[in-house]
């Protein structure tokens, strides 16, 4: 299989896996640790992960489907869903398309955070445009119930997200706000944290 991609903590491979187009995603071993604990951590991760992806599932968010989990030698194979991300969708598209993207980004992050799951690493990078759908992937550093500080700090990831890579249409992220906003019922306390999130940062 391919590498297609390397981070700091996993490796991922795009191929076939019977009959299917799949990304497979390898925890890597990490040499400074352990090789019983490096083997727990990897392993824990992987299921975590696993739990969280088919979780926001559940709660109506399109992430991909799983079709084997190897613990052993975690890895997680997984429906490969297309490579678009839209972080690139976002810089091609005309006034419409931002205008309709933004506001399934904050549905979304609505949907997950309704069912107090935070995703961890909410940016336009770990979602693929795909036949229209947004589809959220990468939910290694994400966690179930999740405080409203937690749900904060993917609104705040969130839009630094859009300031870093999406300078040009930054007051769009408004968008994303006024759908997270329709779709979650106790939005002011998350937006509330996100000023004292900000305010933090500018303080230290």
């Amino acid at each position: 299989m391919e590498v297609i991609r390397r981070g700091a903590e996993a490796e991922i491979r795009a191929g076939e896996w019977k009959d299917r187009k799949v990304l497979v995603k390898t925890r890597t071993v990490k040499g400074y640790r352990h090789p019983d604990l490096d083997a727990e951590i990897r392993n824990q991760r992987t299921r975590n992960e696993a739990r969280l992806i088919q979780e926001a599932r559940r709660l109506g968010v399109p992430t991909p489907v799983i079709y084997d989990i190897d613990l052993e030698r975690a890895e997680l194979v997984l429906m490969d869903v297309g490579s678009t991300r839209v972080k690139d969708a976002l810089m091609g598209a005309g006034d419409e398309e931002i205008s309709r993207l933004c506001r399934e980004i904050g549905r979304l992050a609505a949907l997950l955070h309704c069912g107090k799951m935070v995703h961890g690493d909410l940016t336009t990078s770990n979602m693929i445009l795909s036949n229209g759908r947004i589809w959220l992937i990468d939910f290694s550093l994400g966690n179930r119930n999740a405080t409203i500080e937690e749900m904060g700090v993917d609104m705040h990831l969130l839009r630094e997200a859009f300031l870093s890579a999406h300078s040009e249409i930054i007051d769009r992220f408004q968008e994303v706000l006024d759908s997270y906003a329709e779709h979650c019922p106790f939005h002011e306390e998350v937006f509330r944290k996100v000023r004292q999130i900000e305010a933090r940062g500018r303080y230290t």
